[in-house]
């Protein structure tokens, strides 16, 4: 190849699209991919059998993944229950110490993520996901004992600094075993597990407040206790269900092993991905333009997600009923926000977009907390609360599968996640403090600012999607101009360049 071609290369397809000389390959590669030379040729499967065998699959990993990330968004969330339960008063919360409570849990929640993402693969994932859930259960069930407030903020912290791992760990190593268009059901099936957790949240502290006084212990302790010892359990567990990777997966037979490889290496190239580790990956995701843009989608949808999580309880009592009411009346949006999930995830992978449900889920929460910071009847409220929840949940794993689809390379895309999930997380933060106790009942304050990044949404989705479209045509007739020249890239540069290949096409 000439110079000018390996110049070519190297820079963005975006900005040289109309100079860049890009080509599809026309013979198939013979490059390994994901351990697939240890195994037997993949076999050519029916539709009804490759159904079977994902199943297989999905029943192997999906229930195990969701319960543990059920007790990670319990073991996060439920300090708002407890905060009903006597926290307050027993440890003295006085003024902004309950927020800042709340703070200290996400800063290293966010700085963790991206390390831990990329010792995932070092460590196995069989070991290192069981490993860290039954460590912050170990934490959260000694948050039960804590006497003071200084205490409480350091197993806050570390409580941000075992449960880093987890989401953005999942959500990589699904990305290893779906192809990009079946992997939004996952992700939905995965996070319905904290949509759960805020409807099993309400009742178990519900359940958990007639404790109160046991063993000298108020509810709250009893609510940290309980459901820190259920995270053990489920961490222990999971050292027995868990496996790593395809090509290492005993569960499946050699030939399936081999297929699901097989649909992964041609999912969204003609060659597979890169799977070692190089600097270079830290630095192009880093320079990549999505992944700054993806992080204020994340934003401005995890923000209503984390307020609502966090301030239901006491929104809710604020609108006039018992604490016992208010545990019981947070139930019913969390449900309605898991089937309206699961539904939107199984249609996003059908026709194989996942803007059209990102919007979908701003409109939701817009609506919500517009219908809330207005003068209207309680049962209004009410019901802005089921739009709120519904919109931040059931959107949510549409933001976390698009940009996961538009990033190729094992390491490229790991770290983009973990950076994604943990700049984004910050505004997880924002929302731990906007929601103040001298604004009680109507939280002017708090709904406004998640009104403002709503706004932000609706401003950076449709550039998001604008931008995606213009660089998949400018590849079509790239990849066009090219074929007419004859001009050729081999296997092993394609596989360099990623999801700036040119044979690669963004999901809208």
């Amino acid at each position: 190849m000439s110079a000018k071609d390996s110049d070519a290369r190297s820079a963005s397809l975006e900005k040289n699209a109309v100079d860049s000389v890009v080509e599809e390959v026309s013979v198939k590669p013979d490059l390994a991919y994901g351990g697939e030379d240890t195994l037997p040729p993949p076999p050519d499967l029916t539709p009804e059998q490759q159904k079977a065998l994902y199943r297989k699959i999905d029943l192997r990993l999906m229930p195990i993944l969701t319960l543990m990330y059920l007790c990670s968004f319990l073991d996060r969330g439920n300090i708002g229950n407890a905060k009903l339960q006597g926290l307050l008063t027993q440890l003295h919360l006085t003024g902004n110490k309950y927020n800042i409570a709340l703070t200290m849990y996400f800063v290293p929640y966010c700085l963790f993520e991206c390390p831990a993402n990329l010792v995932l693969k070092k460590f196995r994932p069989s070991r290192w996901l069981p490993g860290i859930t039954l460590l912050w259960g170990l934490i959260m069930t000694l948050m039960g004992l804590v006497k003071t407030y200084p205490q409480l903020v350091g197993t806050r912290i570390a409580l941000g600094i075992a449960e880093a791992g987890l989401f953005p760990g999942v959500v990589y190593y699904l990305t290893l075993w779906y192809p990009r268009h079946m992997i939004q059901f996952r992700v939905g099936m995965f996070f319905g597990g904290a949509t759960l957790a805020g409807a099993f949240s309400g009742l178990l502290a519900f359940g958990i407040s007639f404790m109160s006084g046991t063993a000298g212990l108020l509810g709250w302790s009893w609510i940290f206790i309980i459901e820190g010892l259920a995270t053990v359990v489920v961490g222990v567990i999971s050292f027995f269900i868990l496996v790593d990777f395809p090509h290492t997966a005993t569960f499946l037979t050699p030939e399936e092993r081999a297929y699901v490889i097989h649909r992964k290496k041609y999912d969204n190239s003609s060659v597979g991905e890169e799977e070692h580790f190089e600097l270079r990956h830290i630095w192009e995701t880093l320079l990549d333009w999505q992944v700054w843009l993806h992080i204020l989608v994340y934003m401005s949808v995890i923000a209503p997600l984390y307020g609502i999580s966090l301030f239901l309880p006491s929104i809710i009592n604020g609108f006039g009923f018992t604490t016992a009411i208010s545990q019981l009346l947070t139930v019913p949006p969390y449900v309605f926000a898991t089937i309206t999930l699961l539904i939107w995830a199984v249609w996003s992978d059908r026709i194989k977009k996942r803007y059209p449900f990102v919007l979908a889920g701003l409109c939701f929460i817009l609506v919500g907390f517009a219908i809330n910071i207005a003068d209207v009847p309680i049962g209004a409220k009410y019901f802005g609360t089921f739009l709120v929840v519904a919109g931040s949940y059931a959107g949510f794993p549409g933001v976390v599968a698009w940009l996961g689809n538009n990033l190729a390379g094992h390491y490229k895309r790991g770290v983009g996640m973990a950076l994604h999930i943990g700049i984004g997380n910050f505004a997880g933060a924002i929302a731990s403090n906007i929601y103040r106790s001298q604004d009680a009942p109507r939280y002017i304050l708090g709904h406004g600012i998640e009104l403002m990044f709503v706004g932000i949404g609706f401003i950076v989705v449709p550039i998001v999607v604008l931008s995606y479209k213009r660089i998949n045509a400018q590849r079509d007739a790239l990849v066009s101009e090219a074929n007419e020249k004859g001009i050729r890239y081999s296997p092993e540069e394609l596989r360099r360049m990623g999801d700036r290949a040119p044979d690669f096409r963004y999901t809208l």
